[in-house]
């Protein structure tokens, strides 16, 4: 795997292929649009500490794969949150007939109500979390100036946390197989963490009726 995404970094695709991966991934979240991310900050750290004639052709530009996977990340946020708040009865249908996203959705309720916009840039980090916060805020008709300001703040932060472990772990660790594999680590564990945030308000909640 990480031989052929090694190929894939030293192609103008990886552009493409990132920007779709993580637009994706909001419908697709078993999309590695991390792993991506991560591998190619690292394929661009190595390169520059182990060449010194310049080769920008060859490797992802660290500010274009900034930008990109963080825009790529509010246009996948907004187009989930379009079709849900489109979605009706339909959508509805859809989420009724799984017990687990059900469940997800009625906690989401109650974390949109006690967290607020930061619960965004949490679930950001969380498996499968931007999907459920973003098919839930259109389900439950919130406004776009409302959803968007945190979707780009959560891009931002997920993007740039992503491209830092791949570009300074790779500096750091001096391999970039090294580098990569400890990024990943650490970016599972960042959403290990964000999985536990956002479960815990609703946590919080469940003895409030009996009170």
């Amino acid at each position: 795997m990480f031989e052929t995404l090694g190929s894939l970094t030293a192609s103008p695709w990886i552009y493409a292929v990132v920007a779709l991966s993580v637009v994706l991934d909001v419908f697709l979240p078993v999309l590695p649009s991390g792993v991506l991310v991560i591998t190619a900050a690292a394929a661009a750290a190595a390169a520059g500490a182990a060449a010194p004639v310049p080769v920008p052709a060859q490797v992802p530009d660290i500010l274009a794969l900034l930008v990109i996977a963080t825009t790529a990340s509010v246009l996948g946020d907004m187009a989930a949150f379009r079709l849900a708040r489109r979605g009706g009865a339909r959508l509805d249908r859809a989420i009724a007939r799984s017990r687990r996203l059900t469940r997800a959705h009625e906690r989401l309720g109650t974390a949109l109500a006690r967290g607020g916009g930061a619960l965004v840039v949490i679930a950001r980090f969380a498996p499968a979390g931007r999907s459920v916060v973003s098919l839930g805020a259109g389900r439950t008709q919130r406004e776009v100036k409302e959803f968007l300001p945190w979707s780009v703040l959560a891009g931002m932060a997920w993007a740039g946390y992503s491209v830092a472990l791949g570009y300074f772990g790779t500096q750091w660790l001096g391999t970039q197989w090294l580098g990569t594999a400890v990024s990943l680590i650490a970016l599972f564990a960042a959403g290990a963490l964000a999985a536990y945030l956002v479960r815990r308000p609703s946590a919080a909640a469940a003895p409030a009726p009996a009170a």
